[in-house]
């Protein structure tokens, strides 16, 4: 009898340790531990790291770069552009990745910063694209306005009825690259009520452990 105790003292140590080890589950929000998205026409899943030891991807871990340029964006960008955070954008995600083509979720970075991970389901559009500053041409910026965004253009004028709600992002609070792509839209005309901007972008989502894809 009290071998049979000592095996199941064991036993239930050994349940005990693994459950130790594998940590608690990291849940997005209460309810909810995984959304199923899209990302280039391909099945994918958001989720947060499960390892409770996990830290932050040392490309996002610099607390200092020199301001300027990289100085702290306001939490209000500008007038009827609406500021929002990671629930929200998933919840664009996965609206978009449902078949809602009224949304196009937008990173907004350089393509060397895309390369080392980005939100499952975004699509680049660099900021120096929109940027005339930044040689960006009337012919191309047109063009991506109709192409990418839904606006249409008639005799010189610029429709935005069927434009697209934008959420746009970057590397983080720091970062002026959607900033910068935000204020050119306003200048082009676009209505702010259809842009959403994830100011806390990239570098918020890897410190939540939030699951990056690989961009192109």
């Amino acid at each position: 009898m009290k071998s049979k105790l000592l095996v199941a003292a064991f036993a239930a140590s050994l349940v005990f340790s693994a459950n130790v080890s594998a940590g608690k589950p990291v849940g997005i929000s209460k309810g909810v531990i995984e959304v199923a998205v899209k990302h280039n026409g391909k099945a994918a899943t958001i989720s947060r790291n499960q390892d409770n030891k996990n830290t932050v991807n040392p490309a996002f871990a610099k607390t200092s770069r020199p301001c300027p340029p990289f100085c702290i964006q306001p939490a209000i960008l500008a007038p009827g552009v609406e500021t929002i955070a990671e629930v929200e954008m998933i919840d664009y995600i996965s609206k978009m990745s449902a078949g809602d083509d009224t949304i196009l979720v937008v990173d907004s970075r350089t393509p060397d910063w895309v390369k080392k991970g980005t939100i499952p389901g975004a699509k680049n559009l660099p900021w120096t694209k929109l940027n005339p500053a930044k040689g960006a041409d009337p012919v191309s910026i047109l063009e991506i306005l109709e192409e990418e965004f839904g606006v249409t253009e008639s005799e010189g004028l610029l429709n935005f009825s069927k434009a697209k709600t934008l959420v746009m992002f970057c590397n983080g609070m720091w970062c002026g690259q959607s900033p910068n792509n935000i204020k050119n839209l306003l200048k082009f005309g676009y209505p702010a009520h259809k842009i959403k901007w994830y100011r806390g972008g990239m570098q918020d989502w890897e410190i939540l452990g939030l699951t990056t894809v690989p961009g192109k």
